[in-house]
């Protein structure tokens, strides 16, 4: 399968906005508020600040397949650090698109000029993740106990996860 990396646009959320939806509305793997409006979500993920970046993975034909957006972890003297979150259709699971995203979010980060990449709430249950972003130079810096309300398993951690890029 190809898949290209792209900036998205304004046209690319109405394809993001359903995987998006099902996705924090599952209450598995995010933290957002799962209330979240079309308007509220797109206004989140499509309007990036200073020194940031929404994507998206497309296929041959155009399909969106995910989508990342990627920023400054924090402002001011902790702006040296990127963070990103990154959403994958479930009809492309587990065919490289999220290592992809990441792949391209650490090449943005590293011309960006940033010092290293912080992902500050990882559900530790969400092993898929967690194993992909361990797999890309990633570690747990730490996990915060009981820190999200899985909607099956109770009480679970958040792991931060941090890469070097310098």
């Amino acid at each position: 399968m190809t898949v290209q990396i792209r900036v998205a646009t304004d046209a690319d959320w109405p394809a993001i906005w359903p995987f998006f939806h099902d996705i924090v509305a599952a209450r598995e793997t995010y933290v957002y508020d799962p209330e979240l409006t079309y308007e509220q979500a797109e206004a989140m993920w499509m309007t990036p600040a200073t020194r940031s970046r929404t994507t998206v993975a497309v296929d041959a034909d155009g399909t969106v397949l995910g989508s990342a957006n990627m920023y400054p972890n924090r402002p001011g003297p902790g702006s040296h650090v990127s963070s990103a979150s990154f959403m994958v259709s479930p009809a492309a699971r587990g065919r490289g698109v999220g290592r992809l995203l990441c792949e391209d979010m650490i090449e943005w980060s590293g011309r960006e000029g940033f010092r290293s990449i912080q992902f500050n709430a990882v559900v530790e249950t969400n092993e898929p993740a967690v194993h992909l972003w361990q797999a890309l130079g990633f570690r747990i810096a730490g996990t915060v106990p009981e820190a999200f309300e899985h909607p099956k398993l109770g009480y679970v951690g958040l792991h931060v996860m941090y890469r070097p890029l310098v």
